[in-house]
């Protein structure tokens, strides 16, 4: 990695831990929460502070609630189908479900455009975030970026980037709590490491990785990838297709081949440890040249957001009852949300203190 991008990482990597600790210090011992919208308010401001390096300011204020609202519009099965069907897709004022979209998505544009245009009124362009590095990237003519190629860019992160790791992280809370033995293992591997430990050491530890690399394989957020039209007849699978035949691969059925992934409806992390699944087996995030462009940041943030509310705090289930997928849109979220308590603050102690105890 090279030195610019690895301090970028470490830049990203402790707006991570540092915004999940705004968010978790705010919870109440004993006072139930759900886990998915706590997970939504971290990613939320991460991904503001990431790409574009917000965390206050009048415009941080106006655009996080918009965001929310066009997230939260689609946010069911059949609010969501109008980003499908053509036929719903119909402006019929301010009051109708797709005049509200145009008019958010409007109002988030104007928001957007008005921060570039900021941005390009400085002289020089000198911060982490991903909107600096847009208005710095060049293509092979030596062209910058339109102003409307940045806002559709920065439109596909900020939905995409909100929305996926949220639905990511309150099902992996779910599993951590609802399977001891996983949360035991996992505890021990955070308690190995030394008292404020490097960032990029916490994303390297191998069970961590497991339990984020289970969590999105048994309930990808979503569950196809991007469509492919055949330019040819092929056949797949002794199944014959024609020319200009739309396929969507499917990640979900992928991911339950029991082939490949033995008892594939449990929940088993070491599976990953043991063994090296390829992008063609494994692909939560799609894959050739539609992989999710954020999918590095995605996993960064997962592993990280994890790690500090785990070593950090003790939660709890309200209910172990068994929690069943549900759409949301257009991904696979916990039906209800997973609710969750605080018991306490965890007293870790550190590396060299548990040294002396063992010793003694």
């Amino acid at each position: 990695m090279g030195g610019c991008q690895g301090e970028r990482m470490y830049s990203y990597s402790q707006l991570i831990c540092e915004l999940t600790e705004e968010v978790a210090s705010q919870w109440v011992v004993g006072k139930p929460f759900v886990a998915r919208n706590a997970m939504q308010e971290i990613t939320l401001r991460v991904i503001m502070g990431a790409v574009f390096g917000l965390r206050e300011g009048e415009r941080y204020q106006q655009l996080k609630p918009q965001l929310s609202a066009i997230l939260d519009m689609t946010g069911s099965p059949l609010r969501s189908s109008m980003l499908f069907f053509k036929f719903l897709q119909k402006d019929l004022g301010p009051w109708s479900p797709w005049g509200k979209m145009l008019r958010r998505k409007q109002k988030i544009h104007e928001l957007l455009q008005a921060e570039i245009e900021q941005r390009r009124e400085q002289a020089k362009y000198d911060g982490n975030d991903i909107l600096t590095l847009m208005l710095c990237a060049r293509d092979e003519n030596g062209e910058p970026m339109t102003d409307e190629e940045l806002k559709d860019q920065l439109m596909s992160l900020l939905v995409a980037g909100h929305e996926s790791n949220a639905t990511a992280l309150s099902w992996a809370l779910y599993w951590i709590h609802q399977l001891p033995d996983v949360k035991e293992k996992l505890l021990l591997e955070l308690d190995s490491l030394p008292n404020k430990p490097h960032p990029m050491a916490i994303s390297k530890l191998p069970y961590l990785s497991a339990i984020c690399q289970e969590t999105l394989r048994i309930y990808p957020v979503v569950p196809v990838t991007s469509p492919r039209i055949t330019k040819s007849p092929i056949e797949i699978m002794g199944r014959q297709y024609d020319t200009n035949t739309i396929l969507f691969p499917c990640i979900y059925l992928t991911h339950h081949r029991e082939e490949l992934y033995q008892e594939p409806y449990q929940f088993k992390p070491e599976r990953f440890i043991e063994r090296q699944y390829s992008a063609y087996e494994y692909l939560p995030f799609g894959g050739g040249n539609r992989l999710s462009i954020g999918y590095a940041l995605a996993i960064l943030e997962i592993k990280l957001v994890l790690a500090t509310i785990l070593s950090r705090y003790q939660l709890a289930l309200v209910d172990d009852k068994p929690v069943q997928p549900a759409r949301r849109g257009v991904t696979l979220a916990p039906a209800n949300g997973i609710p969750m308590l605080l018991k306490g603050k965890r007293l870790v102690q550190s590396q060299s203190q548990r040294s002396l105890v063992g010793s003694a």
